[in-house]
């Protein structure tokens, strides 16, 4: 049998494979950026006026936020322990990297956003009520900490192990040197699991004294979610976060969810035990649980709970301090509102015996009354944009002027906690259409229109040039018409990506209207987008695929597979007919890949008396392949991979799949 290494032909393949979950944790990081490095622009007279006007607009109710914020508090990590570092000294988080959000908010931010980036901004140990406590702001969620008759619970352990292991170590140093006994994944999002094993310890976990409770489906989806698109995602998600921007007042200033997600050591802990039912019970270190079991909702594979004993409940994603995302701006498959509105409906019967709610963002709501008032207007948000939007559809509206029409009512827009920081009304009520309807609004202008390179030379021209669009640009900015500058300039720099002056302008239009944006993400898009403007995309790779080692182990292989697929380069496959096999040694699994009419398919356990090359390779090694962990001296002295037949047939047919360009240009063509 020939040894061969194939590292550069895999790994190749798989760069981005978990982008789309971990973009937001990706890329630069920012950290040492200054808003000077970053480039801005102050803000104009009629954002200073828009912003100042958003401050008499906002809600008179909910005026204990910040009471119910602190409450409980603590105690926090201070001075060097307050920055979390990996075992490569590397920063991962920063207690006091928000420290500017204080006092009244500056003419550069949204007062709204700001109110909640501040909110968010509270950090360290809080007892929710007798047993419960949380850690807040060591990560873009909140990790539970639940006593039981002899050791801890833990509910959802933030992104990275780094911040999680941080986490408990503040725990520890308040409530006792008590052992882990069980954890918790509320859903599939990567802000909720993967520091499992700053929490758990292996050896205890591997004895079988550590339970993992999760979610029907939960590791499929936590470990596959958006494979597919996961590189046009990732890419898309450091613009939702505002990776490369700066923090600070002209830069990002929070989510709106919680601050950003941790980046660090990634994992995952295969579950024990798996939540099927509403209803379902179960005893946890002395303490009884009621699940719902919530699929589909804020997340594929979703669970909530309630704890009798301690008149507590635990709602997930599926209703925090904030209106959610029906469609996420980094690129996901449209939730069901609908479905999303009828399991709060259902969480109200659930906790009614519940005197608080907790939940894995934000801060608890304490009170039946307030309870109740608090999921019924989340309820009745999103059924009301749900069944609005289908209305106006019914009258043939289209999603954009659907967007620009729909209004929540007082009773639903007067309350912080409903406020759009995170997911907005007019990205929501989109979703709702493209749900039902897809993306042809109907009009055959739209049903095959040119592309956007295209289109705007004509426009260009129809203009009168490009000094004469420049100059009716510039008109618009300077009246305070930010959405018209921002549409016409888009055609300026996609026909002339070199020209600085209509880059520039648009640049600052950005600027003013990330600084009028109440969403986070909706702000760091737009200062994303001014960023690139001015220092062109990313150069390096999204991301490091060595953290991902723990997930990926877990990730089955078909998978891998399915990326493949869409990698495929179908011109250079025109004609070519390939074979190849890929067997695991260690899981006793073999595949037999095929190319055809310019398609790849993957059979299991197929006869591979026909491939023309055959691949043995363990599992650890052919994902250490994947993230090109794996050197040529190893590889061609492992035992751990042989290939039989043609090591021609193999090079050609990885040959034909391309490495997916992760810092392709947004902005500019």
């Amino acid at each position: 049998m020939e040894k061969v290494s194939a590292r550069s032909g895999l790994s190749a393949l798989f760069v981005g494979l978990f982008a789309a979950t971990l973009g937001a944790c990706s890329g630069e990081t920012g950290r040492e950026l200054s808003e000077h490095s970053q480039g801005f622009t102050a803000a104009s007279t009629y954002t200073a006026s828009s912003n100042q006007k958003a401050i008499e607009s906002l809600p008179q109710r909910d005026t204990t936020d910040h009471e119910a914020a602190n409450r409980g508090f603590i105690g926090t990590f201070e001075g060097e322990k307050a920055i979390i570092r990996n075992k490569q000294g590397d920063l991962i988080w920063d207690l006091n990297e928000y420290t500017f959000i204080d006092g009244a908010s500056p003419d550069s931010t949204h007062p709204g956003l700001w109110r909640q980036a501040g909110l968010n901004n509270l950090h360290g140990l809080f007892e929710v009520t007798d047993r419960i406590f949380q850690v807040r702001g060591f990560d873009l969620a909140n990790m539970t900490i639940i006593q039981g008759d002899t050791g801890l619970i833990i509910v959802d352990p933030l992104t990275s192990e780094e911040t999680a292991e941080a986490a408990l170590a503040l725990v520890r140093e308040h409530l006792g040197d008590v052992p882990v006994v069980a954890v918790i994944f509320t859903h599939s999002h990567i802000d909720h699991f993967a520091g499992a094993w700053g929490v758990i310890n292996r050896d205890d976990y591997d004895a079988g004294k550590v339970r993992v409770i999760a979610p029907i489906g939960f590791m499929d989806e936590a470990t596959s979610e958006n494979i597919i698109a996961g590189t046009a995602m990732a890419r898309r998600a450091s613009f939702m976060y505002g990776r490369r921007l700066a923090k600070g007042p002209h830069g990002h200033v929070g989510s709106g969810l919680g601050k950003s997600p941790a980046y660090g050591t990634f994992g995952i802990a295969t579950p024990t035990e798996i939540i099927d039912t509403t209803g379902q019970r179960l005893n946890i270190d002395g303490l009884d649980f009621v699940f719902q079991n919530a699929p589909g909702s804020e997340a594929p594979a979703e669970l909530t709970f309630g704890i009798p004993e301690l008149a507590a409940y635990c709602g997930a994603e599926i209703a925090t301090r904030t209106m959610h995302n029906l469609y996420t701006l980094r690129g996901t498959k449209v939730r069901d509102a609908l479905k999303w509105s009828a399991y709060i409906d259902e969480i109200i019967d659930l906790s009614a015996d519940s005197d608080v709610y907790f939940a894995s963002h934000h801060w608890p709501v304490w009170g039946r009354t307030e309870i109740v008032d608090y999921l019924e207007l989340h309820r009745d948000t999103y059924k009301f944009i749900h069944d609005q939007t289908v209305r106006l559809l019914n009258n043939g509206f289209t999603s954009r002027e659907i967007a620009e029409r729909l209004q929540l009512p007082p009773e639903l827009a007067q309350t912080f906690s409903n406020r759009g920081y995170y997911g907005t009304l007019k990205h929501n009520s989109k979703a709702v259409y493209q749900y039902y309807m897809g993306w042809y609004d109907a009009n055959p202008a739209n049903l095959d229109p040119l592309p956007p390179e295209k289109a705007a030379s004509r426009y260009v021209a129809l203009a009168g040039g490009a000094d004469a669009l420049l100059e009716k640009a510039r008109a618009a900015f300077d009246e305070g018409s930010y959405r018209w500058t921002a549409e016409i300039l888009n055609h300026l720099v996609f026909d002339e990506p070199d020209n600085e002056s209509a880059k520039t302008l648009l640049a600052e239009t950005y600027d003013q209207m990330g600084y009028q944006a109440e969403s986070g993400p909706w702000r760091d898009v737009y200062l994303s987008g001014a960023y690139e403007l001015r220092h062109g995309a990313p150069e390096e790779p999204l991301m490091d695929m060595s953290t991902l080692l723990g997930i990926l182990q877990q990730t089955p292989v078909e998978k891998f597979f399915q990326t493949m697929s869409v990698r495929l380069n179908a011109e250079d496959a025109e004609g070519v007919e390939r074979r190849i096999a890929i067997v695991f040694t260690d899981l006793n699994e073999s595949y037999l890949l095929t190319v055809k009419n310019s398609v790849l398919h993957v059979h299991k356990d197929a006869s591979l008396d026909h491939a023309e090359s055959t691949l043995r390779v363990t599992r650890e090694l052919f994902t250490r392949l994947l993230i090109g962990e794996v050197g040529v001296t190893e590889m061609l002295t492992s035992d751990a991979l042989e290939l039989e037949g043609s090591t021609i047939q193999l090079v050609r047919f990885l040959s034909l799949f391309e490495t997916p360009n992760s810092e392709f240009n947004i902005v500019v063509p």
